[in-house]
């Protein structure tokens, strides 16, 4: 579990809300964006390098993996440090017409339970995103988040629960908590022990990429 939270739900550096991650490979560098197949990553400050450098984070390592292994897909990095399931639904469509991507890696939730928002209200958020997303054509990467034990286990368990079923009725592919292999490992988190540090992002991504390449080779 994450030690604290001020950080997490409150942190509210702005990112540019949708940009290309750079590619330094020159065979990809100069090829037609539109052609390329692209991956939406439409999350919070987890997935917007936040207190790190971008090129640090594991989205920016995620299309520099990509390119060595010669897939030529190119990565849209939209997400938003201190976003909520809230704001990303009201984001997503304009998102979405703008860019067309075939994977959404969608991580949100966070900064809801975070703020102790109705469990209800960040389901049916959740849902409505995914259902926006595969309207649009495009498969979901759904993953999991979750927050301290300090909110009491009935919250704690049923903000949980919520992704495990989502996870199990729609069809998306569901990913268990993003820092799993992080989040207890001392130097691996940040001082407010919410945000993993820049040692800790290949492993972030590690964990997600077990369920990221069956969709590559499919498209």
């Amino acid at each position: 579990m994450l030690a604290g939270m001020p950080g997490y739900a409150q942190s509210q550096e702005q990112h540019s809300p949708a940009r290309p991650v750079a590619d330094t490979n020159e065979k990809t560098a100069g090829a037609s964006d539109q052609q390329r197949p692209k991956i939406i990553v439409f999350g919070d400050s987890l997935s917007a390098a936040y207190g790190i450098q971008e090129e640090q984070g594991w989205v920016y390592l995620l299309q520099q993996t990509l390119t060595q292994r010669e897939f030529d897909w190119q990565i849209i990095n939209a997400s938003i440090s201190g976003e909520t399931t809230g704001g990303g639904l009201k984001r997503l469509p304009q998102l979405l017409t703008n860019v067309n991507a075939s994977i959404v890696v969608l991580e949100l939730g966070g900064n809801d339970a975070l703020r102790g928002y109705p469990l209800s209200k960040i389901e049916e958020n959740l849902r409505a995103m995914i259902a926006l997303i595969k309207a649009a054509g495009s498969q979901v990467i759904l993953v999991s988040m979750r927050i301290p034990p300090n909110y009491g286990p009935r919250y704690t368990r049923g903000f949980e629960r919520i992704y495990r079923e989502i996870g199990a009725s729609t069809d998306v592919i569901y990913m268990p908590f993003l820092l799993d292999e992080v989040a207890l490992t001392p130097g691996m988190m940040q001082p407010d022990g919410i945000h993993p540090t820049a040692k800790a992002q290949p492993l972030v991504l590690q964990s997600l990429m077990p369920y990221l390449e069956p969709l590559l080779g499919s498209n």
